[in-house]
């Protein structure tokens, strides 16, 4: 699933997960923090750069699922839009009241929620989730009991959602048969749920048995994988400053609105 849509290896497909991770999170944390609008332009359009260059990705798929989070991070902002305060009308009807302040007050929240989700998603498309918990357990020190449950669990999904997908067209075959009022309603919920959760129960019960008895708990162990940090992590962490540092002189020398605080 993960190679499926991946076109080529970038600098981003070799860094440390838990370096994502911290640079996501410090990330968060200084949008939070900046209240100049042509700052926060200049960062969420350096970052979709930067993750259209490092995803690795298909663009046609990068750009769908950007275009669906842009669409979702503008409505999250719409109601401070409508209703928020300011001194300069742009438009009012009735409870509808669009002032110049209340207008890029909105745009600058969805600004930084689409800044925040270039990165996520630039992690999201260079990181394998077996790396993670392999990360985890070798930096963090993650028990494996619980590293490796949570890798199994995630290996689950695809099992649970094709045995769905075989059930129901099961069903559609061996409703041509029998009495349309055997399947309508709650009936026809019961026919799904309760064999879905008794082939999925047995499914996991037979793969913990498999891993308890491939040695899969708890004490000293080897790893196929080593998730160390490498020079790549420094080159992350050299590109994030540069594109925040990138951004603050882009407002200073190439301003666009001029407004230094949107608050």
């Amino acid at each position: 699933m993960y190679e499926q849509f991946k076109t080529r290896m970038t600098v981003m497909d070799h860094v440390n997960i838990l370096t994502k991770m911290a640079a996501g999170v410090l990330l968060f944390f200084l949008v939070i923090f900046i209240h100049r609008f042509d700052v926060m332009l200049y960062m969420t359009l350096l970052m979709f750069i930067f993750m259209l260059l490092f995803s690795g990705t298909r663009l046609k798929l990068v750009l769908v699922i950007f275009s669906v989070i842009a669409l979702f991070s503008l409505t999250s902002s719409l109601f401070m839009i409508f209703y928020g305060d300011g001194h300069e009308t742009l438009f009012k009807w009735g409870m509808v009241h669009i002032t110049t302040e209340s207008l890029f007050r909105g745009l600058h929240l969805s600004l930084r929620t689409l800044t925040v989700s270039c990165l996520g998603l630039t992690i999201a498309f260079t990181t394998q989730i077996v790396m993670i918990f392999y990360s985890l357990m070798q930096h963090l020190k993650v028990r494996p009991k619980y590293a490796y449950a949570f890798m199994a669990a995630i290996r689950m999904v695809p099992l649970m959602i094709e045995s769905f997908f075989q059930l129901r067209n099961s069903l559609k075959m061996r409703y041509q048969m029998i009495d349309p009022g055997q399947y309508r309603g709650v009936r026809r919920l019961k026919h799904l749920l309760i064999p879905l959760m008794s082939q999925n129960i047995r499914k996991a019960h037979r793969l913990a048995v498999a891993m308890e008895k491939k040695g899969f708990k708890d004490g000293p162990r080897t790893y196929y994988y080593r998730v160390p940090f490498s020079f790549y992590d420094a080159i992350f962490i050299i590109l994030m400053i540069a594109v925040v540092v990138a951004a603050f002189l882009l407002a200073a020398t190439l301003p666009i609105t001029g407004l230094e605080d949107v608050r």
